[in-house]
């Protein structure tokens, strides 16, 4: 078999279950196929802890089983702000973790995960161990691009990569843009649980969640960060109340890496009055999310910048439609209208116009629901292990 070893920040440990779920996801059905170990840092002092602990991964094991992958979590330190440093400063912790592991592991090639600093670290370790690296770019490409320092070190990686994998057609064009190969750069999107994301009886999530059969109800999920845009959303319910479309709003998630700013959003609908209509209800598992967006009318994530965000292909899963921004994969996502809509980020008066319509307008939620499905996290692994077979055929480590 093929033999990878992923090299990521963004991958779920014991003190963050939440964190980058997708990518574990991706990762525990690509290992049926190929010989894969994750290595994945987390920091020494963690600056950007979610919960104000500087200290956590002092309690996170070294080394675990995580379903069919063994995971190890070296501790690295880097310097704050997003400084280019963190690069070489995460290559040279993760180096020593591989160079363990190749005296019992020789892989063939290096996965990584978001492009800076992971994918572009994962590319120097490339350099380092004589082994191809492979990028997927999630998102927070698009955001450190608009830095001088942080796009040179994504220009300098898209250009040295074996192969990039972008989870939406924007980020494809965006790395092209940057000087990738596009013989070399591949759109793979998210897939979906379809054993958990299904719709799921609508009057039973309601009662579960305190709404009543007959009100409008608005979802969103994901990290109480600023570039979710919940802020807009709860702008936007406050525009819908005063002309007159009453509708409530409940928001799954809590503070993530992205910063933490649910004292904000708290106080922005203390300020709008709307305590009585928007509920933050924490991180909720899996299930009880699918049940929360089978019971909505519509899903809503206003976020700034995003790849391929698996709220909203979940809850299309469960046969809800969405009112998203346009941006990474939102726009492919609600197709033309048939299962949502989208409007610019950051703007109130689109997204409350938008929202006035998806909550009036009929929707077909079983066809919904049926494209929400169709792609499980077993097509994109095949997908993927396609594409690191290519890359090992290329570089001479297929059949090594």
């Amino acid at each position: 078999m093929l033999r990878a070893v992923t090299v990521t920040c963004s991958f779920p440990n014991p003190c963050e279950p939440g964190h980058s779920p997708f990518v574990r996801a991706r990762l525990a059905e690509a290992a049926r196929s190929v010989e894969l170990k994750v290595v994945a840092p987390v920091p020494l002092i963690d600056y950007g802890n979610p919960r104000g602990n500087p200290w956590q991964s002092f309690s996170i094991p070294g080394r675990r089983l995580d379903q069919n992958m063994e995971v190890f979590h070296p501790r690295w330190f880097y310097p704050p702000f997003g400084t280019p440093i963190n690069i070489p400063c995460l290559a040279a912790r993760a180096a020593l973790t591989l160079r363990s592991l190749r005296r019992g592991f020789d892989f063939d090639l290096i996965d990584s995960h978001f492009g800076y600093p992971d994918g572009a670290a994962a590319v120097l370790l490339g350099r380092w161990f004589r082994r191809p690296a492979v990028i997927t770019l999630r998102g927070n490409e698009m955001i450190w691009g608009r830095e001088a320092g942080p796009r040179r070190c994504l220009r300098w990686a898209f250009r040295h990569a074996a192969h990039i994998i972008a989870v939406s057609e924007e980020l494809r064009q965006f790395a092209l843009s940057l000087g990738a190969d596009a013989g070399r750069c591949t759109t793979i999107p998210n897939g979906v649980d379809a054993s958990i994301f299904y719709p799921r009886d609508r009057e039973a999530g309601r009662r579960e969640f305190g709404v009543d059969s007959g009100a409008r109800l608005i979802v969103s999920a994901g990290g109480l960060g600023p570039m979710k845009g919940h802020q807009v959303t709860i702008e936007a319910l406050a525009g819908l109340r005063a002309s007159g479309l009453d509708a409530h709003l409940l928001i799954a998630g809590t503070a993530n890496r992205d910063g933490r700013y649910e004292k904000e959003i708290a106080g922005l609908i203390a300020a709008r009055g709307l305590e009585d209509r928007v509920r933050m209800l924490g991180r909720l598992e899996p299930p009880r999310l699918a049940a929360l967006m089978s019971a909505a009318d519509v899903f809503c994530l206003a976020s700034f910048a995003e790849g391929w965000p698996n709220v909203v292909h979940e809850a299309l899963a469960c046969g809800t439609p969405v009112v998203g921004t346009a941006v990474g994969g939102i726009p492919e996502m609600t197709g033309r209208g048939e299962r949502g809509l989208v409007v610019p980020a950051n703007n109130v008066t689109e997204l409350e116009q938008a929202l006035a319509g998806a909550l009036r307008r009929p929707w077909d939620r079983q066809a919904i629901a049926a494209w929400g499905q169709a792609r499980s996290w077993g097509h994109v692994a095949g997908e993927v292990v396609q594409v690191f077979e290519q890359v090992a055929r290329e570089h001479g480590r297929a059949g090594k």
